[in-house]
């Protein structure tokens, strides 16, 4: 039976602690101050990082598709965390009434 290394054991904590732990407790504190679609775009920039990480640190390849991929995901998470977003009518509606009373 082979033992478990210093280096697994680390990578496993630090993945509790920093993932986790850390990661949860951000995702939730930012959806208390920005829109849940704004908050939820880090599912689509987690996989960008990771092609880049895996590009300089770990040595592997990337070609023209994952690019091109990589380039639309930014490219929507843009659009999404800059369109303003759309009023409900039904608040637009009670912000006019409000005004007219005055």
């Amino acid at each position: 039976m082979q033992t478990v290394s210093w280096n697994a054991w680390f990578s496993l904590i630090y993945l509790i602690i920093a993932g986790s732990i850390a990661g949860f407790t951000a995702y939730i504190w930012l959806l208390h101050y920005e829109s849940p679609t704004k908050v939820g775009t880090y599912a689509y920039v987690n996989p960008v990082v990771a092609v880049a990480l895996g590009y300089f640190v770990g040595g592997e390849a990337v070609g023209l598709r994952t690019l091109m991929g990589a380039l639309l995901i930014i490219i929507s998470v843009i659009a999404i965390t800059t369109t303003p977003a759309k009023r409900s009518e039904a608040k637009t509606r009670s912000e006019l009434s409000v005004a007219e009373a005055d």
